[in-house]
Parts: structure tokens; sequence; C-alpha cells
């Protein structure tokens, strides 16, 4: 059974860090490309990190600059450390495993900036 669950998210100020977690179990962690994306109440659902199994990662101007996702295969786990949040960072965080046959979602940790 496929399993993705995110740690980390909180309540923060405006200009303070977080970073999230993602375990992953069930899958092979390694051939795996890793996502995280949010959602804000309301808005659609966007990717805000990607990292390849290569390690090359993609990030939107949004965040470019303040958050870093970067994985550990050992571990089966990838990260995404958040610096200098906005209240516009508020959203559930959410990390995705793309398989060459499928996506698998995690059920989402909520980041809560106030300003």
């Amino acid at each position: 059974q496929v399993q993705l669950v995110e740690s980390g998210g909180g309540l923060v100020q405006a200009g303070g860090s977080l970073k999230l977690s993602c375990a992953a179990s069930g899958i092979i962690f390694k051939i795996a490309r890793m996502h995280w994306f949010r959602q804000a109440p309301g808005k659609q659902r966007e990717l805000v990190a990607s990292i390849a199994t290569d390690g090359r990662t993609n990030y939107p101007d949004s965040v470019k600059g303040r958050f870093t996702i970067a994985r550990d295969n050992p571990k089966n786990t990838v990260y995404l450390q958040m610096t200098s949040l906005k209240p516009e960072d508020t959203a559930v965080y959410y990390c995705k495993a793309q398989m060459p046959w499928q996506d698998y979602w995690g059920q989402g940790t909520q980041v809560t900036v106030s300003s």
C-alpha cells in the first residue's frame, strides 16, 4: 500500500521559516519524481517545487529563492525548506510522487503565515 505522509506544517509569522517533510512508503522512491503542491482556500492547487530522480529542481517564480526542495533516497523522504514566508504562502501543502505508471498524493499539511 502506497503512503505519503506530510509533516512539519504549522503557524509561523511572516518572514519566518518552516521545513516540511514527506515520508513515502510502498513505492520505489528513487525512481519517483517528487513534487510539492499547495492549495489555498478558493484557489486551484499549484505546483511549488519539483525534484527529479537526478536531483534537478524546478520552482515557479512565486517561490524561487525562498523555497528549496531536497530528497533523501535512503530515507524515502522529500523535504521542502521554506524561508521568508509571506501571508500569501498560507495553504495546505501536499506532496506528490510521480511514478511512470501512476501519481500518488499525500493528505496534506496546513501552513499558516500570519502578518
